[in-house]
């Protein structure tokens, strides 16, 4: 349960390496939990912030092999919610 933010994707266990054309998979918080969003949210500038404490923390060697965002899931939710006209 629970709600859903347009424009991301929670990856499904059973498909979780497909990530459709058009989207990124990003994985948040301690969990790592693995969200599929559009390329698009890349030009936000609230996002690049995210991707510059991700480069200060991990420089380009991210431990999950994709991008790794070190934030907390609700802060990245809450920043992503406001990209619905994306």
């Amino acid at each position: 349960m629970g709600f859903r933010l347009p424009g991301i994707r929670r990856a499904s266990s059973s498909k979780s390496s497909e990530v459709p054309k058009g989207y990124l998979a990003v994985y948040v918080g301690e969990k790592m939990k693995r969200f599929v969003i559009p390329i698009s949210y890349l030009n936000q500038p609230s996002f690049q912030e995210l991707l510059n404490q991700a480069e200060e923390e991990f420089g380009f060697d991210h431990p999950m092999g994709g991008l790794t965002i070190p934030c907390a899931e609700y802060v990245f939710l809450n920043v992503t919610s406001s990209f619905n006209g994306c």
